[in-house]
């Protein structure tokens, strides 16, 4: 049997979203130009979003290599963008199983994943159209990723969520309105954007409903579990493999980017938006402090 109890707060939320979504989207196939030419000597990232700058390695880089750079490291964010969209459309999938289907939550939530969906396509098409592999995440973290549909839920689930979508969010934000970017990478940025404003709404507003309803012991499982999942987030961004592109061995890149203080400054940056509210909703505490400072989203000191 679904659930039939309809909470009116969570309603109200969703029948909003709903008319927003049927007033305002986009259809990548439709309204990006996949065949426009890539531009010469344009960036696919700022210079001082990647993973190297500032660091040894970076500077023995010559211009054309720190372009290649970027072009590779915005695969990587992409493929892993699509890879967390379809571990959220998991989520949201396995929510509406279970929720009454009349409802304007669990309508709203498959229209969700109907534009995740768009944006997982335009992520694959990205990547493809600016001639680099699929990167996605490292195989390992792959397959633990597998189980986590199974152990969250609720408050931890949705923040997740968020940590994903808002850090990727802000790097986005910055670089929509950057004439130094490929056009082809600022529109994109662009759908995501426009098109996820609506998807923070609704995941900010499950996470303070369900804090509401936690006891102790759950907030404890809670607080643990965002973190840890906080942490693969941050890390499997850039996937060790790009550096090849430009001579450098993958250690050697991870090396030199988990110890890069830019990198770090980076990530802190990108989450300036999300850990605030996290922080206000209880979601951040003690049992997964050490992973949250891990992930460059909380100082270290």
């Amino acid at each position: 049997m679904t659930r039939t109890l309809k909470d009116a707060g969570r309603e109200k939320t969703a029948e909003r979203l709903l008319k927003s979504s049927a007033n305002k989207f986009y259809d990548p196939d439709v309204d990006i130009d996949w065949d426009a030419p890539l531009v010469p000597g344009k960036h696919y990232i700022p210079e001082n979003r990647s993973s190297l700058y500032g660091t040894e390695l970076w500077e023995k880089l010559s211009p054309e290599q720190r372009i290649e750079l970027g072009k590779h490291e915005i695969a990587s964010v992409a493929t892993t963008g699509l890879w967390f969209e379809i571990l959220l459309m998991q989520m949201l999938l396995k929510e509406v199983y279970d929720t009454d289907p009349t409802s304007s939550h669990a309508q709203y939530a498959l229209t969700e994943v109907a534009d995740e969906c768009r944006h997982s396509t335009m992520f694959a098409r990205l990547a493809d159209r600016i001639g680099c592999p699929a990167y996605g995440p490292v195989p390992a973290l792959r397959q633990l990723a597998k189980v986590l549909p199974a152990i969250s839920y609720g408050p931890a689930r949705y923040g997740a969520i968020l940590v994903a979508e808002e850090v990727l969010d802000r790097l986005q934000r910055e670089q929509m309105n950057d004439p130094e970017i490929q056009p082809l990478v600022r529109m994109v940025n662009r759908i995501h954007v426009l098109e996820e404003a609506r998807h923070v709404t609704f995941a900010r507003e499950e996470v303070t409903r369900g804090m509401a309803k936690l006891n102790r012991a759950e907030l404890v499982y809670q607080q643990f579990l965002i973190a840890l999942i906080s942490y693969f987030v941050t890390r499997a961004f850039i996937n060790p493999h790009v550096y090849k592109a430009v001579g450098i061995r993958p250690r050697d890149g991870v090396e030199a980017a988990l110890n890069n203080p830019h990198w770090q400054q980076t990530i802190g940056w990108a989450g300036e938006k999300i850990m605030p509210f996290l922080q206000e909703s209880g979601l951040v505490g003690k049992p997964g402090m050490y992973f949250w400072k891990k992930s460059f989203l909380l100082p270290a000191r």
